[in-house]
């Protein structure tokens, strides 16, 4: 390519180290004249390393790529020959070489050089500073007479990116102030507030290989199942610690203050706490007075819920006082604030804790939030839960009365809500049973109707698992509700799904089967479960899925084009595996016959033929690659989902492995080619592991010669730190030219012959560009194989779709008991959500007063999008509609819900 590989590097760092150093003194003394008064107290603010080492890093390169293509020469302006009887493209006569003409780029090299980056004096037109620094010679090879006064181009350049620098960084800080020192208090109080973002977090990174949250949550997980489960169960201390035993009459279990009202609006969402932006959406819709919306070319206004149903899994990854705080109370906070007097760190410790004025629960009239948790809730054993939940009362502007993980409501017009704690037994406790059995008995009529709420929907999850969970929430069903049971909410699975059951003979236990968990998770897929029909042995038929079934299979396409970019920091961990599994295999000596067949299908032979032998020499004598093997077996065997029969996972882990392993291995092979090839080319391993510098010193002497002996004084000041720091920093920074002569002296004289030190480095030095290169392909390999699995096989439904960290297709779900004591329900949903906030206008104009309520003020949010046909009040739409009867017999084809979706 006509680059000098090793000038190139030497003068990279000579100008990074040099462009540091001198942006370090700049920055000191600017510094010191803003202490010392000599600038505006507004324009101390300090710069940020990562700036000053990427504008370093972007100096040294431009002036690199300028030494490449036009040299340290101050290139004289050559006016150019007119050429006659020529056209655009060719000459006359000249027709078929046109192309050829146009191709001549070292004509147009020169040009540019010699036009674009003309020399800017000599030394009449400068002072004379550093001759030896700042004046070049005409790269002449040799034939030169001695320096030359014209000043480097390279230093030309390089002065002029700092001093652009210089500017740009004082003007910055000194003139933009001074710009916005003239504007009013109101005017600058008012672009303080256009410039103001909420502090949402991401989504959590599931793949992330440094994460400290995931392999708390991990941990946290073994510990909750291989420790409590079985041995001790919150649900039975809190049974326990009930003071009153008069069965449905306890107060902490048992709520009816809303039995009396007319009608009821109320909102059902799960999995929530996850990423703040998806989060605060749904939130923020849940907040509103009232959302209008157009369906079948009417207007709807669906007011606010009176009262807030939460499914569990309240934060991700993991329960913690960070996670809840972060990704829960702070996205329902902004979209609803809590009353003037609340205080964050107050403790709940006699709940119901009303407000001032108010003597009982029944007598407020502000929405209220009752919450059931889920798996990851249990993660801790439920101590975050019962903490920031069951002892807090406000959830932003939510009040929080229940005292317990489960409860039962009674609702107007004969309806009821059980919220079920099934931990992480995915059933309900002997104790819970008792409570909920003794209230069927003695509160729950004979025609009255219950909404049964759990964090999983056993439903589904049993038909995917080929198992049977829940006994004892189907007993309280099947043998004590009879019937009654009118609808099943959950969330778990972070999609939208109802089915309903078909008409037939025999007594129907539940009706219809709702799952919303899109209250602010990352996306499931919705086809995965498109052929459930069958539950407590009726059939049920799909009425709404969200996403549709279709665009859920198309959004299973991004494992294989996003799974990177969504999960950078799995690079950390492929990277590793693919470098053991080729650990003992490096490096390969034998390669002539690959690099000296004579045709193409020859050399692909050849290569795939030394990457099967490759194979078999780790079969056969590797230690560190087959144990690596071995353990990315096993764990992709169990990474299979145990649905599947033991020959069929086995078959998935292996072809699995076998993809990784066959990647890694050509990958080392490519990599051996392209040090091989540099080797046979004297680009490499030429004269040992100084190379760079020797080169260096050769280059320095030619080109930028030291009369006064300088360089020999500061080796002598610095006691030879100078000389010694360029020659080891460069051996450091010549990665290449290290492996090249380790892996020349390791096929010469073998491995032994390495020092543990020599070969620490060798193998270091190796992992580097062989990471580089490998994280790419595992990460589309992985990929792939979620693709596959998702959409072929219909298996990871979570670890495919958790690594895309989809933040769109949220959804709640708004059900209104009307006077006639029928159930309206209505799913709502936002298919894009918006990713940058600003703070809400009409909230900010919205005169308040100070001990004002936020949900009597009619714009209740403080961000809103900042694009406003974004916002979530101007997407939400309606994906499901229907209708549930309320009936005095168990008429159930009057009763099945008519669907206007």
């Amino acid at each position: 390519m006509g680059v000098d590989m090793r000038m190139n590097l030497s003068l990279f760092l000579s100008i990074y180290l040099s462009s540091i150093l001198f942006l370090l003194v700049f920055h000191i003394i600017f510094f010191c004249l803003w202490y010392l008064g000599l600038i505006s107290r507004v324009a101390g603010r300090r710069p940020e390393i990562l700036t000053v080492v990427q504008n370093c890093a972007v100096i040294s390169i431009a002036c690199c790529v300028f030494y490449s293509h036009c040299g340290n020469r101050a290139m004289l302006k050559q006016k150019p020959s007119v050429r006659k009887n020529s056209n655009w493209f060719w000459e006359k006569g000249e027709r078929n070489t046109w192309l050829a003409n146009f191709l001549r780029m070292n004509e147009l090299k020169d040009q540019v050089c010699s036009s674009w980056f003309a020399p800017v004096g000599s030394a009449s037109d400068y002072p004379l500073l550093s001759k030896w620094v700042i004046y070049g010679e005409i790269a002449c090879s040799g034939s030169c007479s001695g320096p030359s006064d014209e000043i480097s181009p390279i230093y030309s350049l390089w002065a002029t990116f700092i001093g652009l620098y210089i500017a740009n960084y004082v003007v910055e800080r000194s003139t933009g102030w001074a710009l916005t020192h003239p504007l009013s208090v109101e005017e600058y109080e008012k672009l303080k507030k256009n410039q103001m973002k909420p502090d949402f977090l991401d989504m959590v990174p599931w793949y992330s290989g440094t994460s400290a949250d995931l392999f708390k949550t991990v941990f946290d997980l073994l510990v909750s199942v291989t420790v409590f489960v079985g041995r001790f169960d919150m649900r039975m201390m809190q049974a326990s610690m009930s003071r009153v035993h008069e069965g449905a009459q306890q107060y902490d279990l048992f709520y009816d203050h809303l039995s009396e009202r007319e009608d009821l609006w109320f909102d059902f969402m799960a999995d929530t706490g996850d990423g703040g932006n998806s989060s605060y959406a749904v939130a923020r819709l849940l907040a509103q007075p009232s959302i209008q919306l157009t369906k079948d070319d009417s207007l709807l206004t669906l007011p606010r819920g009176d009262l807030l149903l939460i499914g569990g899994d309240l934060a991700y990854p993991n329960p913690s006082r960070f996670t809840y705080e972060r990704r829960l109370f702070c996205p329902f906070q902004y979209a609803l604030q809590p009353p003037p007097w609340y205080k964050p760190d107050h403790i709940a410790v006699n709940k119901p804790e009303l407000p001032e004025g108010v003597s009982e629960l029944k007598e407020y009239n502000g929405p209220q939030c009752f919450i059931i948790p889920g798996n990851h809730d249990w993660f801790d054993g439920l101590n975050t839960f019962m903490r920031y939940i069951c002892h807090k009362s406000w959830l932003g502007g939510w009040f929080m009365p229940q005292k317990k993980s489960y409860f039962a409501l009674q609702l107007p017009k004969r309806w009821w809500v059980f919220g079920l704690d099934l931990s992480l037994h995915a059933d309900i406790d002997v104790y819970q049973f008792q409570f909920f059995s003794e209230l069927v008995k003695t509160k729950v009529g004979e025609n009255d109707s219950v909404i049964i709420m759990t964090h999983e929907p056993h439903w589904l999850l049993d038909w995917y698992w080929n198992n049977v969970s829940g006994e004892n929430v189907s007993h309280l069903i099947c043998d004590y509700l009879k019937g009654r049971c009118k609808l099943r909410i959950a969330g778990d699975l972070h999609h939208y799904m109802r089915h309903s059951c078909v008409p037939s003979e025999g007594p129907v236990h539940v009706q219809h089967l709702l799952v919303n968990g899109s209250g602010g998770a990352f996306l499931h897929p919705t086809h995965v479960f498109s052929n459930f029909s069958q539950f407590y042995g009726k059939t049920y038929e799909c009425k709404a899925a969200y996403p549709s079934f279709d665009d859920s299979s198309r959004i299973a396409l991004g494992n294989i084009l996003k799974f990177r970019k969504m999960n950078w920091q799995f690079d950390f961990i492929g990277g590793i595996i693919y470098f053991i599994l080729v650990f003992s295999i490096f490096p390969q000596c034998q390669l002539d016959h690959i690099l000296q067949d004579d045709s193409f299908s020859g050399h692909l032979r050849s290569f795939f033929g030394t990457v099967w032998n490759s194979f078999v020499y780790m079969l056969e004598h590797s230690f560190v690659s087959l144990a690596g093997v071995v353990l990315l077996l096993m764990l992709a065997f169990t990474f299979v989902p145990s649905k599947l029969a033991l020959k069929k996972r086995a078959i998935i882990g292996i072809l699995h492995v076998s993809a990784h392993l066959a990647s890694a291995v050509i990958l080392m092979l490519l990599l051996e080619l392209g040090l091989e090839t540099c080797i046979r080319h004297k680009l490499l391993a030429t004269s040992g592991y100084h190379s760079l510098y020797q080169w260096y010193q050769s280059v320095e002497t030619e080109h930028f010669p030291d009369p006064t002996g300088l360089r020999a004084r500061i080796e002598q000041w610095t006691f030879g730190l100078y000389p010694a720091c360029i020659k080891y920093l460069m051996s450091a920074f010549d990665v290449p030219e290290v492996i090249a002569v380790t892996r020349s002296n390791i096929c010469k004289y073998g491995i032994q012959s390495l020092s543990r030190g020599g070969a620490i480095i060798y193998y270091a030095s190796v992992f580097l560009y062989f990471w580089v290169f490998s994280t790419p392909v595992v990460s589309l390999v992985f990929g792939s194989y979620l693709y596959i699995c998702i959409n072929w096989l219909h298996i990871h439904f979570d670890e495919a779709f958790s690594s895309l960290r989809i933040a769109n297709y949220k959804s709640f779900t708004r059900f209104h008991i009307n006077r006639d004591g029928d159930l309206e329900v209505f799913t709502l949903a936002i298919d894009k959500v918006p990713r940058e906030w600003k703070l809400d206008p009409d909230w900010d104009g919205e005169a308040k007063q100070p001990q004002q309520w936020s949900h009597r003020i009619k714009h209740p949010s403080k961000w809103s999008a900042s694009v406003s046909h974004q916002d979530p009040l101007n997407t939400v739409r309606i994906v499901d509609r229907f209708i549930i009867k309320q009936t005095d017999n168990q008429d159930f084809a009057s009763s099945n819900g008519s669907i206007n979706s």
